[in-house]
C-alpha cells in the first residue's frame, strides 16, 4: 500500500505532466498495478488496521469489576491482573475509556480573583549552581509571591525552606515590594508551613500579627495555584537565561533589578500591566501593621526568623542553621537571645548586643569575630594567672583587730594582779 505523498505523486505525474504508468512504476520503484490503482482512487489512501478489538472486548467486563473495586488502579496493575500479553498502548487507550464511568469527577471551576484578595505563594527551585561559600555551590530555594488580581509578582532567594526563613521572606516581600498585606496567602502542603491541617510553629503568631489566612490547597489541586506556577516558568525563561552568579546575594540584586521590568509587561489576561493595576490591588488589601514606637516610619514587624535562648558555652559560640557564630566571651554561663533574620545573626545578653554577624550562604562553617577571640584571650590569662592582694604585707597591728571587734583594753586602770 502506498502513503498519501506517494498517491499525490503519482496523480501529479500522471494527469498534470503526462507521464505514463510504465514510466512512473520505474522512476518510484512501485509496482504497476499499484500505480493504476491510485490513478482511479479520487480519495487518498486511508490505512485499515485488522480488527483486533475481540480479544478486548472479552477482558472488557474483567476491567471493569476491578475498576469499580478501584477506580484508581493504574493500567499497569490492571495489565498484570489480567495477564495481558498484547500492546500495552492499545491496553491503556482502553482503560482511559471505561476509567470515566468509575472515577468520580473532580471539576475544576473558573477562578476569579478579587482585587486584594489573595496571593498565591510557592517555592522554585532555580536549575543554576550558585556559589555558597569555600567549595559549596547549591540551588537555594527562591519564594515567588503573585497576586491573583495584579498578576504583580515579587520574590527572593531563601537560605532555606525552613518555617523561620520562609515567614521572614513572606515578610520582607509585603513589607518592602507589596507595602500592603493580601487578605488570604495561598499555600500547597509545604512543611515549612504545615501540613494535615496543622500549622507549623509560629505561623499562627505571623498570621495573627498581620491579621491575614494562609490556606493550605488539598492535594491534586494544581488549578487553583496556576498563576504563581506559570509564574516560577516564566521566571525559568524569561529571568535565568543568559546569567551568571557569583552568590544568592548577587541572585537577589538581579532579581530585584529585573523584576521592575516583568511587572511592566503586559498580561493578555489583564489586557494592561501588573504595575498599572496593583494601585487597586493595595486599596482592598489589608493595612501595614501599626507603626514601630521607636521607628515612626517602619511597621512594627512580626515575629519571624530565626529565635532562640540559650546558655552560652565555654567555646562562646551559638549555632544558627548548622552554622556557629561567635559571641562576646564575657556572656559565657548567662542566658542570651539569638536571632536570625534573611540577612544577619545578633545575639544578645538582656539589652546589649554581644554578637552580630552576616549570615552566611553555606553550612557547617565557622564565623568569628577577631574582638571576640581577643577578649576571649585576655579573660584565660586573667584566670589562669590570678592577681595577687593588694596589700602584700600580711603583718598588722594587734591593735587593729580589738578596734574591728570593738575592744578596749584600758591597761593603765588594771590593777597590778590583773597586769
Amino acid at each position: 500500500m502506498i502513503t498519501v505523498e506517494e498517491w499525490a505523486l503519482v496523480r501529479r505525474l500522471h494527469v498534470n505532466e503526462g507521464v505514463s504508468q510504465r514510466e512512473i512504476a520505474k522512476r518510484l520503484g512501485i509496482a504497476r498495478n499499484t500505480i493504476a490503482k491510485a490513478i482511479k482512487s479520487e480519495k487518498p489512501p486511508k490505512y485499515e488496521g485488522v480488527d483486533r478489538s475481540s480479544g478486548m472486548r472479552s477482558l472488557e467486563p474483567r476491567i471493569r469489576e476491578l475498576l469499580s473495586q478501584n477506580a484508581r488502579m493504574p493500567a499497569t496493575v490492571l495489565a498484570e491482573r489480567l495477564a495481558w500479553t498484547g500492546s500495552i498502548t492499545w491496553f491503556r487507550e482502553t482503560v482511559a475509556r471505561l476509567r470515566p464511568e468509575y472515577a468520580p469527577a473532580d471539576p475544576a471551576d473558573r477562578l476569579n480573583y478579587a482585587a486584594g484578595d489573595q496571593t498565591q505563594c510557592d517555592l522554585w527551585f532555580p536549575p543554576v549552581k550558585i556559589p555558597l561559600g569555600p567549595g559549596q555551590t547549591g540551588s537555594p530555594p527562591v519564594l515567588v509571591m503573585m497576586s491573583g488580581f495584579s498578576r504583580f509578582i515579587t520574590a527572593v532567594m531563601l537560605h532555606s525552606r525552613t518555617t523561620p526563613d520562609m515567614l521572614a521572606g513572606m515578610w520582607q516581600l509585603i513589607s518592602t515590594q507589596m507595602l500592603a498585606v493580601p487578605r488570604r496567602l495561598i499555600w500547597d502542603n509545604e512543611a515549612g508551613i504545615g501540613r494535615g491541617n496543622h500549622f507549623a510553629a509560629g505561623v499562627g503568631a505571623f498570621t495573627g500579627m498581620l491579621a491575614t489566612k494562609i490556606v493550605q490547597l488539598k492535594p491534586f489541586d494544581p488549578e487553583s495555584k496556576g498563576i504563581v506556577e506559570r509564574a516560577n516558568q516564566y521566571l525559568e525563561t524569561s529571568f535565568l537565561p543568559g546569567r551568571s552568579f557569583t552568590s544568592p546575594d548577587d541572585f537577589n540584586r538581579q532579581l530585584a533589578d529585573w523584576l521592575p521590568t516583568a511587572n511592566a509587561r503586559t498580561v493578555r489576561r489583564l489586557g494592561g500591566k501588573p504595575i498599572e493595576f496593583i494601585g487597586q490591588d493595595r486599596v482592598m488589601m489589608l493595612p501595614m501593621p501599626p507603626l514601630a514606637p521607636l521607628a515612626p516610619l517602619a511597621p512594627l514587624a512580626p515575629l519571624v526568623g530565626f529565635t532562640e535562648r540559650v546558655r552560652l558555652p565555654r567555646d562562646y559560640y551559638v549555632r544558627v542553621a548548622s552554622n556557629d557564630y561567635s559571641v562576646d566571651p564575657t556572656a559565657i554561663g548567662r542566658l542570651v537571645d539569638v536571632t536570625a533574620t534573611l540577612s544577619q545573626v545578633t545575639v544578645r545578653l538582656d539589652e546589649r548586643v554581644v554578637a552580630c554577624h552576616d549570615r552566611v550562604w553555606s553550612t557547617a562553617q565557622t564565623i568569628t569575630d577577631p574582638t571576640h577571640v581577643v577578649q576571649a584571650g585576655r579573660l584565660r590569662r586573667a584566670f589562669q594567672h590570678p592577681a595577687a592582694p593588694a596589700d602584700a604585707d600580711l603583718l598588722r597591728d594587734l591593735a587593729d583587730y580589738d578596734t574591728a571587734f570593738g575592744v578596749n583594753f584600758d591597761v593603765q586602770g588594771l590593777d597590778e594582779e590583773a597586769v
